[in-house]
Parts: structure tokens; sequence; C-alpha cells
């Protein structure tokens, strides 16, 4: 089963090993539609949408507020309305999947943590790559290499995590 949840912030346990926690909120869904286990649901999220939007709003007799869709794994999810939020009270440990803080356009040093070369007495390699390969053999930059690029806005699963 799949739950749509936004981050509200941070926090830490009060105990002898302080412990960060990340603080979340289970989003108010309806499901529109099931089909093969899975779910399509609305949930609201901005104030903003379009004439698509409103389109899908009077198909499935949504409120304004719902204005996004998404499709989820519903297993247990029967019959259309709100999504059935029983299965979290038993839950111990989750899979959280979610996108990274996007950073733009990175260097080497930001995005890999590069060393870089000597700051100062004339010298002018600062925050560059360094070399990327050989010379006639094999002729080409290798697959794998670590380069400067976007950095960041990926997805990324975190498996068994505690829910308490």
């Amino acid at each position: 089963m799949e739950f749509l949840v936004q981050k509200i912030g941070m926090s830490r346990t009060i105990d002898a090993n302080s412990t960060p926690v990340t603080l979340l909120k289970v989003l108010q869904a309806k499901v529109c539609q099931l089909e093969n286990g899975k779910a399509l649901v609305a949930y609201a999220m901005h104030k903003k949408h379009n004439k698509a939007i409103e389109g899908q709003q009077k198909k499935y007799q949504l409120s304004k507020e719902f204005n996004h869709f998404a499709t989820l794994k519903a297993s247990q999810q029967k019959e259309l309305g709100d999504l059935d939020l029983s299965t979290l009270e038993t839950l111990k440990r989750v899979k959280a999947s979610f996108k990274t803080k996007g950073r733009g356009f990175a260097g080497v040093m930001k995005r890999w943590n590069f060393q870089g070369g000597p700051a100062a007495h004339g010298s002018r390699f600062h925050r560059r790559p360094g070399s990327i390969g050989n010379r006639e053999w094999p002729g080409r930059v290798q697959k794998g290499r670590k380069m400067a690029g976007h950095y960041g806005n990926e997805l990324v699963t975190c498996q068994n995590e505690v829910l308490s």
C-alpha cells in the first residue's frame, strides 16, 4: 500500500541518544478510480490549476482543493472515496521514496567532493576536475567518470525506515 506524505520538518528524540527524526503528514486523498491493484488518487497540494484539472474534477465529482493526481499501489483499497489509512496503525517499518533537493549545475568539488588544487603560489588549478583519461589508448573518456553536471533532484528510496 502506498500513501502520499508531506515533510513538515525535522526534530529529535529526547533520550540519552538524541536521534534525528523527520516529521511527516499524511495527505488527505480521495480514490477516484481502482484498476488492477492500482488507484488513481486526487490530493490537495497548491492553489493553481488549469482547465484539464477542472475537467478531471468534474469527471470524478471532486471539490476545488483536490487539484493534483497520482497513481498508487492500493492492494487493500476496495471502494472509491477517502483513502483507507487503517494499515498505517500496524506498520513498524516503511519504504520511503522522495526527490532530493535540486542544486542545478554543479562542479566536481560540490557534486563529487573532489579536493581541488592549491590556492596560492601561482597555481591556476583551483576547482577543476584534473585528468579525465589516458592518451592514445583508449582514446576516449571511460564510462562512469565523475564530472560536473546536474546535481540533485533525483528519486531516492530508503528501505526499512522506522515508524513511531
